[in-house]
């Protein structure tokens, strides 16, 4: 790695169309600051790439300077700091091209999913995006994708019709199940390990409405909703949705009344179907416990960030996950245990989820892909608020605590996107199986020997 009193000469750098910096210039913060704020990104040189020939260009600069390089668009999934090298910030590259005939999107690299939804929405089509639509859609899709709708309809990756993508050696590539099949899988579910995608073109499915939102319960009442969702969640068709959460919201503006400053029991719901029929299968959850705010109806797919309202702000986070094979009565105590009201007011997790898995979720994709995630019935998901150096410490004391305690009820395994902090290869191989993770990293050696992709959650080469 190339020192940072070291760096090379940056004057083939002076072909991008982009900005290129360097620490201390003006824009350089604002150009390597993502969404989350909890990672500081220090690197040498930080470009803002505004189409493929400025990534090809970067990359061809970093492969002949043996300089590592990262890549961010939105910044949502920044939860590892990088540090010298080059970061590529791809932010600019939002152009969104739907086909409606063949039901499709070509989606450039820095392109978040309310710029699809936008496009799409005027044909009655949407794509399979998260709990927020203002997350990329690479890196999202990268990591497997997974969706609101993931019981109805699979993981995001697995739509995926092709790539674009930029390898290290500088060359631009085209993947999909023909041309390149092995980077094709790689990409799927490999997250950002073998190349720089610089845009991807996505199957659309025809939904234009969906009937969901969230159901809201006081602190008392979190044990009846929590034992009544994981009842009900056995009973469910495939294509119901479905994720409890305990909830401890600030006092902020950011965060509507009567919600604000609250403790909260919640299930989210996401139903694809007749409107009159999801309604008939959210009546028992209805009727488990009182329900004081009920915020579930029919809307447009495109306003779908009411059912889990997530942060639209940049803040310091502290995720983390854990896929589990079941949820056993044992599983529930100890969830109520470590999140529930008797962790006390001042806990420190913002939220703690259980998201119901299974349906489309469990099934192969058509195209063999890296997601590993298959086999869990639910999953846990947490996040806390970092502000501060003494918060920091006491979030993550938390989180070790929750996923100690869960541990006998995992899969040993967890999902690239949401696993949070990559700790040594061990920590990192967790987001897939021995025999994804051996491919993985024989790939790495294929198309990175040199490791210049060496950021985030990276697996090291073969």
């Amino acid at each position: 790695m190339t020192a940072p009193h070291q760096i090379p000469d940056l004057f083939a750098l002076s072909k991008v169309h982009g900005p290129v910096l360097r620490p201390g210039e003006r824009a350089y913060a604002d150009e390597v600051t993502g969404f989350n704020l909890a990672s500081l990104h220090t690197p040498d040189v930080a470009i803002g790439a505004t189409g493929p020939d400025d990534v090809v260009t970067a990359m061809r600069w970093a492969h002949a300077t043996h300089t590592p390089v990262a890549v961010q668009a939105t910044g949502h999934g920044a939860n590892f700091p990088i540090e010298h090298g080059l970061l590529i910030n791809t932010s600019r590259m939002t152009d969104v091209q739907v086909d409606p005939t063949t039901r499709t999107a070509t989606i450039a690299a820095g392109a978040k999913w309310s710029h699809v939804m936008a496009a799409a929405a005027p044909y009655g089509l949407a794509g399979l995006c998260g709990t927020s639509t203002d997350a990329g859609v690479v890196g999202y899709t990268l990591g497997g994708g997974l969706p609101v709708l993931g019981r109805a309809y699979g993981y995001a990756a697995d739509l995926v019709r092709s790539f674009q993508v930029v390898t290290p050696d500088g060359h631009l590539r085209e993947a999909d199940p023909q041309h390149e099949p092995e980077l094709f899988w790689a990409l799927r579910g490999g997250k950002g390990n073998v190349g720089i995608v610089t845009s991807l073109v996505t199957e659309l499915l025809p939904l234009p409405r969906l009937y969901g939102g969230g159901l809201y319960c006081h602190a008392e009442h979190t044990e009846a909703l929590l034992r009544a969702w994981k009842d009900w969640t056995l009973t469910v068709p495939d294509a119901m949705c479905s994720m409890f959460s305990v909830l401890r919201l600030p006092p902020i503006p950011q965060i509507p009344e009567p919600l604000r400053g609250g403790f909260w029991a919640r299930v989210a719901i996401a139903w694809p179907g007749d409107p009159a029929e999801g309604e008939a299968h959210v009546a028992p959850l209805r009727n488990a416990a009182p329900v004081a705010v009920d915020l579930v109806e029919e809307m447009d797919h495109a306003d779908m960030d009411r059912i889990h309202m997530e942060p639209q702000d940049p803040l310091p986070a502290r995720e983390c996950c854990m896929l589990l094979r079941d949820l056993p009565p044992e599983a529930v105590d100890t969830f109520l245990e470590q999140v529930g009201p008797a962790a006390g007011a001042e806990y420190p997790l913002l939220v703690a989820s259980l998201r119901h898995m299974g349906g489309a979720l469990s099934r192969p994709s058509a195209v063999d892909d890296a997601v590993c995630s298959r086999d869990a019935r639910y999953f846990m998901e947490s996040v806390g608020i970092m502000p501060a150096p003494p918060v920091a410490e006491a979030v993550e004391q938390a989180t070790r605590r929750l996923y100690t305690a869960m541990a006998p009820y995992g899969t040993g395994r967890t999902m690239v996107n949401i696993h949070g902090t990559p700790g040594d290869d061990q920590d990192r191989a967790r987001a897939w199986t021995p025999e994804v993770y051996a491919r993985l990293r024989h790939d790495k050696a294929v198309y990175d020997p040199d490791n210049l992709l060496r950021y985030g959650h990276a697996v090291t080469p073969a």
